[in-house]
C-alpha cells in the first residue's frame, strides 16, 4: 500500500514539470516580442532570456530530484 502512494506522490509531483514547460515558453515568448519591437538591444534581452531558462530549469532539476527521492 505504500508503495502505490508512492508512484502516486511522485507522479503528482511531476505536475510542476508542466508549470516549467509554460515558463519557458512564457520567457521565450517575452524575449522575442521585445527583439521584435526593438531589434537593436538584442543582446540585453537575450541575456535575461537565458538567465530565466537556467532559472526556470533549475525547477524543473529540482522537481526531479524530490521524485527520485520519493521512489527511492
Amino acid at each position: 500500500m505504500i508503495s502505490e502512494f508512492k508512484f502516486l506522490g511522485a507522479g503528482l509531483g511531476t505536475i510542476a514539470l508542466a508549470g516549467v514547460g509554460v515558463g519557458i515558453g512564457v520567457i521565450f515568448n517575452g524575449l522575442l516580442n521585445s527583439i521584435s519591437i526593438n531589434p537593436s538591444l538584442s543582446k540585453l534581452p537575450f541575456n535575461y532570456a537565458i538567465i530565466g531558462f537556467a532559472l526556470t530549469e533549475a525547477i524543473a532539476l529540482f522537481t526531479i530530484m524530490i521524485v527520485f527521492l520519493i521512489l527511492f
